[in-house]
Order: C-alpha cells, then structure tokens, then sequence
C-alpha cells in the first residue's frame, strides 16, 4: 500500500459498553479511509479461549499491515478478560452469539463481517446461523469436531472450575494452565501422542496470558465448556453465508487436519492454506475482503 495514512501508527483504542450483564470491553482499530475503497463494514474479531482479545492485537496491526482498511473490533467475551460475566451459570455457544448481537447492537453496527479463533469460531458460526442479517461473512480460523470419547475426556478435564485459594495456589494452576497447553492436545494428556510442535511463548507472552486468565478466574470455563458443548457438523451447514476457512502453518496439527473437513460443511465455503503465521492470515483475510463491502 502506498497511501501515505498508512505509513501512520495503527492505534487500538479501548472502551466498554453495557450490556444487561455489565460492562463488555472491547478493542478497537478505526477504519481507515482510502480513495475508491469498498471497505464500508467493520470485521468484529472473536478472541480464543481461555484469555482475552489482548491476544489479538498483534493480528490487528497484521490485518491493517496487509491493507485491511476497514474497523477493526475485537470484544472481551463475557466471562474472559475484562468483561463482566455470563448470566447463566452454563451458557452456550448461542448464549455467547446472542452477546455479541447485543455488543453490535450498543456499538450501533447493523452489520459486520465476523472472525473467528478456536472457541471465537463456534461464537461467529452461530451468529450466523440465529442472526444472518447481521452477518456479512464467517471466517474460520481454527475449528474441529472431536471425537466423541475425546471430547467426552475434554468437557470432564480441560476446563475445571477455579475459586481464589488463601494459600495462592490458583496462581500456579493458572500459570501452568497456560504454560502446558503450549505443550500438549490436551494438555492433561501428557503423552508422545498428544505433544504439540508450537513455539515457547516468551515470559513476558506467557505472564500476560496468565494474567487474563485470573482476570476471569471463576468464569473463563463457561466458554470452554460452551465451545465443546458445540457440535459444528449439525451447525454449520445452516449457515447460508460467505464462509472462509484458514488452514494456518501455525496452528496444531489437530486444527490443520480439520479445517478441509470443516470447510465441506458448509455450502459454498473457500479454503484458503496458509504461511508466515499471522501475517500470512492477514494477507488472505484481506485479499477475501477486498471486493467487499
């Protein structure tokens, strides 16, 4: 891009708005206008689980780098970051869905496209399948359908409920929590089959991760628990539209295996494979919204 606004610095503001839950935090990347462009709605950005949206704003400075000129939104879910909690005691993924609805809603955005991470991608799936006018398009970044004694073995161990301990021993659990996913699939098993082949995070990467994940100490499981709840081989195939599926170099094995599966769901989807991480994701992100609105 040779505009010169773009040689600027990418700024991300940060605010809340209020739902009937509390306050929603939320990140934000104004567009940036350019001579001819169609970029007119925003892409909303649905973090993974267990932190927050913190975790994506390199990818936001990637997206804009790649001459992705639209607003860039990226909300705290319920529960995770600096987000009040879910109302119910046990959500699901069309609870979440519904929230980020209610997010649009407040932010006064009729219609947007919608990125989704890991437990982000089930949270845009069904969006688009309860509120497809709000819906301009579903990216996928990282989705899979387990096998049911896997994910039997998921919903019983990966995400346990956590209470603060006089003794401080949910610092450490929350540290290792973090640090052992980087290691295994899943992470309590912690066998030569399930070894992950992803980079150490740096001290500094794997401290502010723990740091969200205390942030929501006692509620960051409900949408763990909600996103292996969900069944994406009954869901996906309702959604009736534009759906991008990326097949990331970076992603583990499990989710690179799936995503040609996950992309057969749904009627009319485009796989796209990619490399040099989140910056060859932004470029493809960018390259399919380009034409559109």
């Amino acid at each position: 891009m040779t505009d010169a606004s773009l040689s600027e610095p990418y700024l991300i503001d940060r605010r809340f708005v209020r739902l009937q839950e509390g306050l929603v935090h939320v990140r934000e990347m104004a567009a940036r206008e350019m001579a001819g462009a169609a970029q007119t709605l925003p892409l909303v950005l649905m973090h993974p689980s267990p932190a927050s949206a913190r975790g994506l704003e390199p990818f936001m400075h990637a997206l804009r780098g790649a001459g992705l000129t639209r607003t860039l939104i990226a909300p705290d879910t319920l529960g995770n970051g600096d987000s009040a909690a879910p109302a119910p005691d046990h959500p699901d993924i069309a609870y979440y869905a519904d929230s980020v609805r209610r997010v649009l809603d407040a932010l006064k955005i009729d219609r947007a496209h919608i990125y989704g991470a890991h437990t982000g991608c089930r949270t845009a799936a069904e969006l688009a399948i309860i509120a497809p006018d709000r819906v301009a398009s579903v990216i996928f970044d990282g989705i899979v359908e387990y096998e049911p004694d896997l994910r039997r073995q998921i919903l019983e161990h990966y995400a346990p409920a956590v209470e603060p301990d006089e003794m401080g021993q949910h610092l450490l659990w929350a540290f290792n929590f973090v640090r052992d996913q980087v290691f295994h699939f899943p992470y309590f098993l912690r066998d030569p089959a399930h070894t992950n082949t992803r980079v150490m995070p740096s001290a500094e990467q794997l401290h502010a991760h723990t740091v969200d994940v205390l942030k929501g100490l006692t509620t960051y499981h409900k949408a763990y628990r909600a996103a292996f709840e969900y069944e994406p081989s009954k869901r996906l195939p309702l959604i009736r539209k534009p759906v991008l599926v990326l097949e990331a170099d970076t992603e583990p094995a499990h989710l690179k295996k799936a995503a040609a599966d996950m992309a057969a769901l749904v009627p009319g989807s485009t796989l796209v494979k990619t490399a040099g991480g989140i910056t060859g994701k932004a470029q493809a992100i960018a390259a399919s919204l380009k034409t559109q609105a």
